[in-house]
């Protein structure tokens, strides 16, 4: 099954970290470490390349910490998860890196491809602010319900 690796999950929860002290000023790595349980070696490569990309800000000296670039409305579950993780190839035919040599006669690309797009999609509309308010989850759950109860017409429309 589809799976994230540590560092793409490691990445989203210091993000929410950082996110939840947005008005109160930098967080630092030790308190974050504590509070998500990862280690901090292990965070400082992740919010070292966070911050190279421009996601987060680190301030230097005392009461230093990490801050984020911009507000959390304006930072993607997506853009984390790219910087960390790199594009959405939930198999290794849609991998840019690798392609594919059966596209043509591929009867399940396009299934894999419309899937990694629904999946980037929904990932690119989650924002850190939806993750704080623990919104945006709703339309998920009630397709999910919808699927189950055969009424595929009903997540197909809406």
């Amino acid at each position: 099954m589809l799976k994230l690796s540590t560092k793409g999950q490691y990445g989203v929860r210091a993000m929410f970290e950082i996110a939840r002290g947005y008005n109160l000023g930098p967080i630092t790595i030790k308190q974050i470490s504590e509070n998500q349980d990862v280690s901090v070696s292990y965070l400082e490569q992740i919010l070292n390349q966070l911050r190279k990309a421009g996601i987060i800000k680190s301030v230097k000296g005392p009461g230093g910490g990490y801050v984020l670039a911009r507000s959390p409305e304006e930072i993607s579950i997506g853009a984390i998860l790219r910087e960390l993780e790199g594009p959405v190839a939930i198999t290794s035919c849609l991998d840019p890196k690798e392609g594919c040599m059966r596209v043509e006669g591929c009867v399940t690309h396009l299934l894999w491809k419309s899937l990694g797009e629904k999946i980037e999609t929904f990932l690119d509309n989650m924002t850190l602010d939806d993750l704080l308010k623990g919104s945006g989850f709703v339309e998920i759950t009630r397709a999910g319900r919808r699927n189950k109860k055969g009424n595929d017409k009903a997540v197909a429309a809406g």
